[in-house]
């Protein structure tokens, strides 16, 4: 799964980019997901699903047009991430996540010294080359500009597995997203991400670090080696849970 992080400060254009570039890529056929990040609650007054909301973790809401689910301390976007079915997911907000790369929308060029981590792709704002050329790469307002980001999300976009095992010879994730990002690394450099042994959840990949996956491996390996008929080669296992 490809993602892409849109940030940038309040009123920099991340909302008008992210529906910008959904469009774009959903006219070229991509499943697009986005996950924003809020900081006040979502206001649901007067509502039934308030209530529920308020003695509740886990409360849907459905109508004849939509479905939404509220899931409460699932503040992870690891976790969320689990719950959509995309080819490329836009995230808004969440700065301080090292786990994948970044557009940077900016108001002014002071801002770049806070915004840029290393992940960073390219800078957008309602401020184009032409009449700033130190401030932003593409401008928000700028169709053709959309769509050489839209290339750019195609390409280049990717998550790690926060899971900094450092099994890539860096120290966490962060590292290795870096170097990905500077096209030094590719992400099959992640050995977690392609562990010799997969385990799935309700179709579900279940991310793991070398060791664990190592552990589970020779756990079911020596159990199964003991039963008649076992030969060495791939090994599949499915639990039901009733």
């Amino acid at each position: 799964m490809r993602v892409i992080g849109i940030i940038g400060y309040k009123k920099s254009g991340k909302t008008a980019l992210m529906l910008k570039l959904s469009d774009e890529l959903t006219k070229r056929g991509y499943k697009v997901a986005v996950i924003k990040h809020v900081n006040e609650d979502l206001d649901l007054a007067n509502s039934d699903t308030s209530k529920y909301k308020e003695v509740l973790t886990q409360v849907a809401a459905i109508t004849p047009k939509e479905v939404v689910i509220f899931l409460k301390n699932k503040n992870n976007l690891e976790e969320i991430i689990k719950y959509f079915e995309a080819d490329i997911i836009l995230i808004e907000g969440f700065k301080k996540e090292k786990t994948f790369p970044k557009i940077v929308c900016l108001r002014e060029k002071s801002e770049k010294a806070e915004l840029f981590d290393g992940l960073q792709l390219c800078t957008t704002g309602f401020t184009s080359k032409e009449v700033n050329e130190k401030l932003c790469d593409f401008n928000i307002l700028n169709d053709e500009d959309i769509k050489k980001i839209a290339e750019m999300a195609i390409n280049k976009s990717f998550k790690l597995p926060n899971l900094n095992c450092g099994e890539c010879g860096y120290q966490d994730c962060y590292g290795l997203a870096q170097e990905i990002v500077k096209g030094n690394k590719i992400l099959d450099d992640c050995p977690s991400l392609e562990p010799s042994t997969l385990v799935k959840v309700n179709g579900k990949i279940i991310s793991m670090n070398p060791f664990i996956a190592k552990i589970i491996k020779n756990t079911i390996t020596g159990l199964l080696s003991s039963l008649k008929g076992f030969i060495k080669g791939d090994i599949e296992i499915k639990i039901k849970q009733k």
